[in-house]
């Protein structure tokens, strides 16, 4: 052996003897050995510690050796399999290791060939040294590998990211895994949320204030972009950004210098911007309510994070990884999933994306008093889910749209009366009907 003596191994035969025979075996190398005595109970194994290669014999009762492998890929992908056999054909041979099984063996093995085995399996499933910048995305989807990879390469310049995609995508973790992968790793990663502020106190957050700006500035305040200063600024919902706040940022992204509220003086800044929005900003430019300049500014690379049903390959990966995360938080004892609830895991929706599916295993993991957690609680958390909370910037554009809706309706779709209600100018209020798609002329009678 090369390398991986202190591995740990699961080792799957439904025949005692051979089991513990082989155990032994490994033991006495300096592998770490646990036993499983059928594919079920391999599974019960890995869903509560960690394996770096599994060795299972192909013809058993319960779950055959393939069956085993394929359940392994759903719920570990990139696990390395390591398929033992009395019964072994080529064809049976080139079909295992087509559907990915990393080693195909015939008994009696022959000890060379199982130690080279192991070595080139564990060799193969050791991380790469460079990729733990990416440790908190947790995926086998193409769609995502292709993005990480995108992200990798776009990590290593200093160009301005925009990233697109639903609420709940994990939109600020991909931004925190460029950070993680840039020269600027080590400098600090700063995320504000612009659409959660009001004007005053964003502008007041982002590029900080003199003593006496503003009533109630007692003292001076360094602002974010000071803050970020060599490293990075994560600029979540940039589409909502009060426009007079885009046409600031803008001469920020140009001039790299920014003037605090109150001052007269420009400060140097060095930081790298990443933005991402859940709008449809060309869209949005359309209307006038997002600065053209400023989109070409933020968007030189542009990185899209698919919606969870785009990646359901990735749901029994995610929902594993997050039961065992809660799991250890809260209640040490639970294990896993039941097939059924990991079939409705599946056959959700997933409208919340991620952070949906966060709160779901969440809940699931507070209310069981089982091991294995069964459907019914699964579909109990998914209803609960049904009428949970909208995020702030959702119940804001909500408000808003039902406000508009009741002084169209009072006024008769009078603009400007409706407008003086509302306590806005005629040009402010168009950008707001023309924000949420609402056209005066329906209201009139």
């Amino acid at each position: 052996m090369i390398q991986g003596k202190s591995a740990r191994l699961l080792l799957v035969d439904d025949d005692p003897s051979l089991l513990k025979l082989l155990g032994m075996r490994l033991t006495s190398e300096g592998f770490q050995v646990t036993t499983a005595a059928s594919g079920p109970e391999a599974l019960r194994q890995l869903a509560k510690e960690k394996v770096e290669l599994v060795i299972s014999d192909l013809r058993m009762d319960e779950m055959d050796g393939l069956a085993l492998f394929s359940e392994i890929q759903k719920l570990h992908p990139g696990m390395p399999v390591i398929i033992l056999t009395a019964h072994g054909s080529i064809p049976e041979a080139v079909s295992a290791t087509q559907q990915g099984v990393f080693s195909f063996l015939t008994k009696p093995v022959d000890r060379d060939a199982l130690y080279k085995a192991i070595d080139e399996a564990l060799a193969h499933s050791a991380p790469a040294s460079d990729d733990t910048w990416r440790d908190s995305i947790v995926t086998r989807s193409p769609l995502m590998l292709k993005l990480l990879e995108q992200a990798r390469m776009v990590a290593q310049s200093d160009v301005s990211v925009l990233i697109n995609g639903q609420s709940g995508t994990g939109k600020e973790v991909l931004a925190q895994a460029i950070h993680a992968a840039s020269p600027r790793a080590g400098k600090a990663f700063i995320a504000i949320n612009c659409g959660a502020l009001p004007e005053q106190l964003l502008e007041s957050e982002l590029f900080g204030h003199a003593k006496g700006a503003f009533t109630g500035a007692v003292s001076a305040r360094e602002g974010l972009f000071q803050a970020a200063e060599g490293g990075t600024l994560f600029l979540d919902e940039i589409g909502d950004m009060p426009q007079a706040l885009q046409v600031k940022l803008l001469r920020v992204l140009q001039e790299r210098k920014v003037r605090p509220l109150g001052s007269n003086r420009d400060l140097d800044i060095n930081v790298r911007i990443i933005s991402a929005t859940h709008r449809d900003l060309p869209k949005a430019m359309e209307k006038k309510e997002f600065r053209e300049d400023l989109f070409y500014r933020l968007n030189v690379v542009n990185l899209r994070i698919p919606a969870l049903h785009e990646r359901a390959e990735d749901i029994p990966l995610l929902a594993n990884h997050l039961l065992r995360q809660s799991a250890d938080r809260h209640k040490p004892q639970v294990r896993s999933f039941s097939t059924d609830a990991m079939k409705r895991l599946m056959a959700a929706s997933w409208p919340g994306n991620v952070r949906q599916l966060v709160n779901v295993i969440e809940q699931c993991v507070a209310l069981t008093s089982s091991p294995v957690i069964g459907d019914a609680l699964v579909e109990q958390a998914l209803e609960g889910e049904n009428t949970a909370l909208p995020t702030f910037v959702e119940a804001r554009n909500q408000f808003e749209l039902n406000y508009l809706r009741k002084l169209l309706q009072m006024t008769k779709g009078n603009v400007t009366n409706a407008a003086r209600l509302a306590g806005r100018n005629r040009t402010e209020f168009y950008k707001l009907l023309s924000r949420h798609e609402l056209d005066a002329a329906d209201f009139k009678e």
